[in-house]
């Protein structure tokens, strides 16, 4: 696997993508070796028990095949050469930008903002965020109130919260808002009686893009770790 980050000078080199070409080993038979040789076969061919014209089609019919297949192959290989290229370069562009993922945890960027999402599954009368630091402790709490069912969308900055656009008149209990560092948010909503925990996504700027040898991406997510790119929900402004 490759990483690639902000200060790759060549994703293309550092991929492997220029492959050295082989050599061709000396006990290869070529197509103009294999018709020397049946040349030779038939100068040579006993005349009282001469091979029948079957026998020499069969020899050339094999040999065609092997040689499609060989062309085949190497056309297999330029075409995964290009399918990795196209996917680096796709992974260059997603440095440095935030995506939001399936996730607990995150880290706020200095002045940067972290979206949250979730989904209410029905109407509920109490709905809350709590914040905890990365040691674990409630550093501050949210309360959003009655919401209706279907996605809830919060942006926060460690001192405000923004609500599907809308400015919460909340801040953080911290005098200067909280610092950065990486900070895990718990959503929960009252439903049927019960206080239940809402399965949350979160933003998160990439570091850094792993490509597996067949061409998948990872990207290395600050605060979060390693996620597949199909696991991102959303590309953030």
């Amino acid at each position: 696997m490759t990483e690639i980050n902000a200060t790759g000078s060549n994703i293309f080199s550092d991929i492997g993508l220029t492959r050295q070409n082989e050599e061709k080993q000396s006990d290869e038979l070529g197509q103009s070796a294999f018709l020397e040789l049946m040349i030779t076969q038939l100068e040579n061919q006993s005349p009282l028990d001469p091979q029948e014209n079957t026998e020499f089609i069969s020899q050339l019919a094999q040999f065609s095949s092997v040689e499609s297949l060989d062309k085949l192959n190497n056309n297999f290989d330029s075409f995964t050469n290009n399918f990795v290229a196209n996917q680096a370069l796709q992974a260059s562009s997603l440095v440095g930008r935030s995506v939001t993922v399936p996730a607990k945890q995150t880290a706020l960027e200095a002045g940067g903002l972290v979206h949250l999402s979730a989904n209410v599954p029905a109407s509920s009368s109490d709905v809350s965020v709590n914040i905890y630091s990365e040691s674990g402790v409630l550093v501050d709490q949210i309360a959003l109130g009655t919401q209706p069912s279907g996605e809830l969308l919060l942006r926060w900055d460690g001192m405000s919260a923004e609500l599907n656009g809308e400015l919460l008149d909340w801040q953080s209990g911290a005098e200067e808002g909280l610092p950065p560092g990486n900070y895990r948010f718990e959503v929960t909503a009252r439903l049927d009686g019960e206080e239940t925990a809402l399965d949350t996504a979160l933003s998160a700027n990439v570091n850094s893009v792993t490509v597996g040898a067949n061409g998948a991406l990872s990207l290395n997510l600050a605060g979060i770790g390693s996620v597949s790119l199909s696991d991102v929900k959303q590309f953030n402004e």
